[in-house]
């Protein structure tokens, strides 16, 4: 009989570790869950834990530990853990062959390095490990024969597009955005959106802090420099394309001209599942693509005037260093403060601006580099952005 591939998820509460266990549920036969881990949903992690009996489960926040004992009280065989530190050491445990990288921001960064260092193979959904560090992550993936397989839906089309291409070269890279829900609104309009508004994506369902980064296309930007590291390519090869009706999830251009891209419905249990089965495909269930019914494919440049952060991304990205790494640190500072509506959306990108001028610059940065780079950035952005409050 032949066993069932372990999977560590990281962050299993948020959206894409939530459709990840779907994936999983669906595939029982192959798939088995080795440790859920989590932030700050309690509950839901139990409730998780009590369907899908994994051998362990990690709570982030200590103070939330006490808690979730109490409510895996009746799985005694389900070893319970809390704290940072713990999900460093989880994700080395010898049963586990895969780890999800699914949480959110810089925190994912740490676990991921200890996974690679452990010999994992990597799904990776957590786009600022990266954003913040591509060049040490790829010299360890390397140096430990990691598999690194991307899970964003833009960077999987990309690597299906690129199956059986083996070294023929990539002439461009293209990077498709919904454009957000302001993709048709006047900078005028955008200076007064509220959350609320910014939270009502057109095409996808993503957590909070995402679809706020998807509205500015930071994430986009993100994607850019993300694709620089796992396809090995320059900025200048990476095009961005807005296309609202999100059916093409990207596209790769070859030194010929042939353009192959990898069409679908917005679903994200999609590229979860190839990350995990690649090179097989498993049956999915839910809707297939009719582009019958799609009636209309339509491609856009982006408004980099409008949607600086974008070119802000592109910005850091010729930088190089640790530049990445303090535009990350300054955009998770000012997500939180628009989500708690301590600054409007426009100035998310005032702040952002004014950290890159002000953070230290270090062209050739290593791990606590990185560390020191995001706590800095992290107290540049919060105290430019008090006044604003």
């Amino acid at each position: 009989m032949k066993q069932k591939r372990q999977i560590a998820i990281l962050g299993s509460t948020g959206s894409i570790g939530t459709q990840a266990l779907e994936v999983i549920g669906e595939h029982s036969d192959l798939y088995e869950v080795y440790c859920l881990t989590a932030n700050n949903r309690v509950e839901l992690l139990a409730r998780q834990a009590h369907q899908f009996k994994p051998a362990a489960v990690v709570i982030a926040n200590e103070a939330r530990y006490d808690e979730l004992r109490r409510l895996m009280d009746d799985m005694p065989d389900v070893k319970v853990y809390a704290g940072r530190k713990a999900l460093d050491e989880i994700v080395e445990a010898g049963p586990i062959d895969m780890v999800l990288t699914a949480m959110v921001g810089f925190a994912g960064l740490s676990p991921t390095i200890h996974a690679i260092r452990a010999g994992k193979a990597i799904a990776l959904a957590n786009k600022e490990t990266l954003v913040v560090a591509g060049e040490l992550i790829l010299q360890l993936a390397q140096q430990y024969h990691t598999p690194i397989l991307p899970v964003d839906s833009e960077h999987s089309a990309i690597f299906q597009s690129l199956v059986g291409e083996d070294q023929n070269p990539i002439e461009k890279i293209l990077l498709t955005a919904s454009g957000g829900p302001f993709r048709l609104k006047s900078m005028e309009e955008i200076a007064h959106v509220t959350k609320a508004d910014a939270l009502r994506h057109p095409t996808w369902d993503m957590g909070a802090k995402i679809t706020i980064d998807s509205a500015s296309m930071m994430n986009k930007g993100f994607e850019v420099i993300e694709a620089k590291w796992l396809f090995g390519v320059e900025a200048k090869q990476i095009q961005v394309l807005v296309h609202p009706q999100s059916i093409v999830h990207s596209a790769v251009q070859f030194q010929d001209g042939s353009v192959k891209a990898q069409l679908g419905v917005p679903d994200m249990r999609l590229p979860i599942q190839y990350a995990f089965s690649f090179p097989r495909r498993l049956p999915l269930s839910g809707k297939r693509l009719d582009l019958f019914a799609a009636q209309k494919l339509e491609f856009f440049e982006p408004d980099m005037e409008k949607f600086r952060c974008l070119a802000m991304a592109y910005e850091a990205l010729e930088k190089g260093g640790n530049m990445p790494c303090i535009v990350n640190a300054a955009n998770e500072v000012v997500n939180r403060a628009f989500l708690e509506d301590r600054c409007q959306f426009l100035q998310m990108g005032d702040v952002i601006a004014e950290t890159m001028q002000r953070a230290t610059f270090d062209p050739s940065p290593d791990y606590d580099t990185y560390v020191a780079t995001d706590a800095e950035a992290r107290r540049i952005a919060t105290e430019f952005l008090a006044p604003l409050s």
